[in-house]
């Protein structure tokens, strides 16, 4: 499993890409949870428990549900 990166940008092994914003704590449950923002369309901010976020899928070249991208600025 990958270290996760705050404010790191992921792709989901279907191809779009997400900036992670922080881990989340479930109120009821206190289950440690990953919010995630889309980088397309209306970016809605997202939720998923911390170890579903690295599940191996092996799909689409990816072995992670989602993968950090290291992505260089253009300045």
């Amino acid at each position: 499993m990958e270290e996760l990166e705050i404010k790191g940008i992921y792709r989901h092994y279907k191809g779009n890409l997400y900036m992670v914003e922080d881990i989340i704590y479930h109120s009821e449950t206190g289950e440690k949870m990953i919010a995630y923002r889309a980088l397309y369309d209306d970016h809605k901010l997202w939720c998923r428990p911390y170890n579903m976020f690295f599940d191996e899928v092996n799909k689409n070249g990816q072995k992670y549900r989602f993968q950090i991208q290291k992505i260089k600025s253009v300045r």
